[in-house]
């Protein structure tokens, strides 16, 4: 597969030209991708107006092509393990039960039957009485089924409001009440949240679900108000399978109408209700195949494993469904054999080409092919580290045989035919990509968010370089607002500054929040978003990005930290499973509050004379040796990237509990909540300073 060549040299030619001068002193020129310099794209092709019409298209162009599979759960393998922690001062151990799958092979619907589902599903809606001034939640995880239900409302002109399917009863509550959903779709096994949070949502009438739950559970689903009508998906289809077509003609949504209330993460407080309109996505898939489309091929497959409620994965899976790409679904739980029973992991099943991940997902990727060298002996490790040092030095002949042979193990194990992957959502340290860039696959960055639909930049093959964003997307435009305080000017000889973007698939707004949609600090009157990260556009047209502007911490030197910069790069320590960078404005330096990859930490630390790696995690972490040692790690990576003094870590405090969405220390995108992890540390914290 990675034989496939689809690249255009020359194609992006300056990258991204400057289209209007500076408005004013503190900002800098507009700037759009060179490929599309005298407009802005707003749809893929002539007639193409809403996501109905991306279906319509596809059902007419791609046909009896493979559209989604999925693979069914054919058995649970239950196992126990024992595990060591701390309570109340005192060394416990539990016995956890651990859960595995045991999946079938994947199962396919064509692009026809897509169609006929979505339009059966409408129906079904229709005639439950679902209007096109509902909302209708999506509380479910990413699935065939997820997609034919937006699809479904997305045809009647009902609009969606999305959920993380890891939300906890607040969360879920709050995406409910706030747009006053008339219904949701959900699976079997998130039932028992939905019924506990039914009482205190009194605007839902509908619940729809996929999956097999107990007769009990949705009897006591209806039983918690009499308006509310419980439907399995089946049932939906069915009631909709019979009923005339007219109905949904006259339901078709317009370009204006709005498809979509995406809630954003909530990382700086409750989650946000962004409003995408079908015009916005339509230009976001216009604009991704204007600039990648000639790498999107019949030949290709996309894993489809990110939440759905994410606006990242929402996009993707929209251009692949235009492009007539076969999309298989797949699992975090799921991806790797480790992680099923009696059966290929979905990496290895769906065997993709093509796939896009959270820096996370990329690290925790590495960091495996690491720990499996590591555990193969001095020989083994030795081999793999001179195919890499032959294969990034472009050895002649040798550097064909190192990949051919020893690299060609480490591809298997993502299923052998992987040849373009994204990588969003965050930053991914250069460390990392440079990594899986030689060992696996070519990484590429993009740069978006909820509020442009998922995609402001994205790097094209054809211009592969490290720590860039890539090129502005054909339907937005972006100029960059000096952040004076911290130095990041447009007139510096790299210009940098705040990022701002406009165009036709940027948001107008959230959803009944008019203190934000009025706060010019976010939307400018000449129709700017803000988007508050630090930009620079680098001299072949491309963009990184440096922080966040909320990021930025004053030292007690008077200079600016980058805490995001910071967490990206020191994530590349092989010692670190999660990081957060914290600054106190008294502090010379910063500190980081570390989960440890327990795998990598132990084989560090055999090592280390005198040390016992085979204690429990949370004694470990406790160990002052331990902090020092991974302390001394990071910051080598560090200064291996430059960093300045004040940049390098004064000291680490260890902690072996995960932070959950459950536990409120990451979001249900799996960002970090910065505040409260340093109301949770606390502490630690204080006392770390005061040691220094």
């Amino acid at each position: 597969m990675p034989t496939v060549h689809t690249s255009k040299p020359g194609y992006f030619g300056k990258g991204s030209v400057e289209t209007a001068k500076a408005a004013g002193p503190d900002e800098g020129p507009i700037r759009r991708s060179a490929i599309t310099s005298d407009r802005l794209v707003t749809q893929p092709f002539e007639g193409i107006e809403t996501v109905y019409d991306i279906v319509e298209y596809a059902t007419r162009t791609h046909g009896t092509r493979n559209a989604l599979g999925w693979r069914d759960v054919v058995d649970i393998h239950e196992e126990e393990k024992e595990v060591k922690k701390f309570v109340g001062g005192k060394e416990v151990t539990e016995t956890k039960k651990w859960k595995y799958f045991q999946l079938s092979d994947y199962k396919y619907i064509n692009f026809i039957e897509l169609k006929e589902a979505v339009s059966e599903i409408a129906g079904g809606l229709v005639e439950i009485g679902v209007t096109s001034d509902d909302v209708f939640n999506i509380y479910a995880q990413t699935s065939v089924n997820w997609q034919l239900m937006a699809h479904a409302c997305g045809s009647i002109s009902t609009t969606i409001a999305t959920a993380y399917d890891t939300l906890g009863e607040s969360g879920l509550t709050h995406s409910l009440n706030e747009p006053e959903c008339v219904g949701l779709f959900t699976n079997a096994e998130l039932l028992p949240t939905l019924h506990n949070v039914l009482s205190n949502t009194p605007s839902i009438k509908f619940v729809v679900y996929d999956g097999e739950p107990s007769t009990h559970l949705v009897s006591n689903i209806k039983a918690v108000r009499e308006s509310i009508k419980v439907f399995s998906l089946d049932e939906l289809r069915s009631l909709g399978k019979s009923k005339p077509t007219e109905p949904l003609k006259a339901r078709l949504p317009k370009p204006e109408t709005m498809a979509c209330i995406m809630y954003t993460s909530g990382s700086t407080g409750p989650p946000k209700g962004v409003c995408i309109t079908h015009a916005n996505l339509v230009a976001s898939v216009g604009a991704v195949y204007m600039l990648l489309g000639h790498h999107l091929t019949y030949d290709d497959t996309y894993l489809a494993y990110l939440p759905l409620a994410h606006v990242l994965e929402y996009i993707v899976e929209l251009i692949m469904l235009f492009v007539g790409m076969t999309s298989g679904y797949g699992r975090v739980k799921t991806l790797t054999d480790a992680s099923v029973r009696k059966c290929k992991g979905d990496l290895a099943a769906f065997q993709p080409s093509i796939m896009v991940g959270v820096p996370a997902v990329w690290e925790t990727i590495r960091k495996g092919i690491v720990a499996k060298v590591n555990a193969g002996g001095a020989v083994r490790k030795s081999v793999f580290n001179g195919a890499m040092s032959l294969k990034k030095n472009s050895v002649p002949v040798l550097a064909q045989v190192a990949d051919s042979v020893v690299l060609k193990n480490v591809r298997a194990a993502t299923g052998g035919r992987l040849r373009i992957t994204l990588s969003g959502g965050a930053a991914l340290s250069h460390e990392t990509q440079k990594f899986l860039d030689t060992a696996l696959v070519m990484i590429l960055q993009g740069y978006g968010m909820t509020e442009s639909c998922g995609m402001c930049a994205i790097l094209p093959p054809e211009l592969m370089r490290y720590s860039s964003v890539g090129l502005p997307v054909p339907s937005i435009e972006i100029k960059l607002l000096d952040v004076k305080e911290a130095g990041y000017l447009s007139t510096n000889k790299l210009p940098q500054g705040e990022v701002c973007i406009r165009g036709p698939s940027v948001t107008k707004g959230y959803y009944k929040r008019p203190d934000l949609n009025n706060d010019e600090s976010i939307f400018t009157k000449d129709g700017w978003f803000r988007t508050g990260d630090v930009g620079q556009w680098n001299e072949d047209g491309t963009l990184s990005l440096i922080d966040r502007v909320k990021n930025l911490v004053k030292l007690q030197g008077g200079e600016y930290i980058a805490l995001e910069r910071l967490e990206s790069t020191y994530k590349a320590c092989n010692y670190v499973g999660n990081i957060c960078v914290h600054a106190s404005p008294d502090a010379k330096q910063p500190i980081a509050i570390i989960i440890p990859h327990e795998v990598h930490l132990r084989h560090g630390l055999q090592n280390v004379s005198g040390m016992d790696s085979s204690r429990s995690l949370p004694e470990l972490c406790h160990d002052p040796k331990v902090a020092e040692l991974v302390l001394k790690e990071c910051n080598a990576i560090g200064k291996k990237n430059g960093f300045k003094s004040m940049e390098i870590l004064q000291a680490v405090i260890l902690t072996p509990e995960e932070w959950t969405p459950e536990n409120g220390l990451v979001t249900a995108a799996q960002k970090i909540q910065r505040n409260k992890i340093a109301k949770e540390f606390a502490k630690e914290i204080e006392q770390v300073y005061k040691e220094q």
